[in-house]
């Protein structure tokens, strides 16, 4: 009996096995469609306006330095206040210049003297012509030194080259400068540069003599024309960006400051605009949601001009496609959508 039994059980664990490996697989569920609302692409006109920040940069502006080194002896550097060109910044000790220049001069004086009573007998034949030359020639030289004695005086007095704003005052009265030493700077308000960068891809809008808009202060919203007067004719080889200088003419402002400048590119009207939110960006691309046939088809999209709140969409998206911009993050590719509203794009 036990051999028996010990078959039907064996019989009986096969057909169980059988059983289980021709048993189908569950089916997963697809999950209920996701809410969202959407907009129809459609052309627009838009402005393209390129934004760049600049550099408020004086019109003039010098470090003033000494030319020769010494003990300064006057010093007149007013922090702040307005001097006019011709000034005296400050002076060094020059005396021992001077010593010598009235040495020279002393010289100079009865060298001049021997030179009449040479010429009178060189008249009358009374000497020969090589010692009348002589003495010329010790009369030039004198003369010479006396004029290089004055430019090395010269030298000890630091004037300011035009008429501007005084810096702060960087040395002390009775200090011990070089050329090295910066005394103060100079600079002029009045009239101010902005120095900016814009891509190399926008040259054909930073022509001297267009226009720009300036904003010396992001928070008011006020705007400024100016003009463009320069533009560097060498890229720069690492960011492939152009520097470009407009002038800012009867403005008040700090150089050395922050200004956002916005160059005008023009305005076409064939634009594809979607609300930024409907964009995804992707390590090397962004994609939108496009409802095809009741489901999501994520699209590779390449994009151009920003604005505020929406972004233009140069290729991927066609003009009548329906492109999902709320619940982006629960489609998923290929999911069922169901669509809420269909949005108005904004002006």
């Amino acid at each position: 009996m036990s051999k028996y039994f010990l078959s039907v059980f064996l019989v009986t664990v096969i057909v169980a096995l059988a059983s289980c490996g021709r048993r189908k697989k569950p089916v997963a569920k697809e999950s209920g469609p996701v809410v969202v609302d959407v907009i129809v692409a459609t052309p627009r006109t838009i402005s393209n306006i390129v934004e760049a920040n600049g550099t408020v940069v004086a019109n003039e502006f010098v470090e003033l330095h000494p030319e020769t080194s010494g003990r300064i002896t006057y010093l007149n550097v007013p922090e702040g206040a307005l001097v006019q060109k011709g000034t005296v910044i400050a002076r060094i000790n020059d005396a021992d210049l001077v010593a010598q220049q009235e040495k020279a001069k002393v010289q100079l004086d009865l060298a001049i003297k021997t030179e009449e009573r040479l010429r009178k007998l060189l008249a009358i034949n009374g000497i020969n012509q090589a010692d009348y030359d002589a003495a010329l020639n010790q009369l030039q030289s004198l003369r010479s030194d006396v004029a290089y004695y004055q430019a090395l005086i010269d030298k000890t007095v630091v004037k300011a080259p035009f008429t501007g704003v005084v810096g702060l005052r960087q040395v002390s009265i009775g200090a011990y400068v070089s050329p090295a030493n910066v005394i103060a700077s100079l600079q002029t308000t009045n009239t101010l540069k902005i120095d900016f960068t814009i891509p190399e891809q926008y040259n054909y809008l930073v022509k001297k003599g267009n226009k720009v808009q300036v904003a010396m202060d992001a928070t008011s919203g006020k705007l400024i024309g100016a003009t463009i007067i320069a533009v560097e004719p060498q890229a720069n080889a690492a960011t492939r960006n152009l520097v470009v200088r407009v002038m800012l003419p009867n403005v008040t402002a700090h150089p050395g400051g922050f200004a956002k400048v916005y160059v005008d590119a023009g305005s076409h009207n064939k634009a594809i605009l979607v609300p930024t939110n409907a964009l995804i960006p992707e390590d090397k691309s962004n994609q939108v949601i496009v409802v095809k046939n009741g489901r999501a088809s994520f699209v590779n999209v390449e994009t151009g001009v920003r604005q505020a709140s929406s972004v233009e969409i140069t290729s991927g998206v066609n003009s009548g496609d329906t492109v999902v911009v709320t619940g982006v993050l629960f489609a998923r590719p290929n999911g069922i959508l169901k669509v809420r509203e269909i949005k108005q794009p904004e002006n």
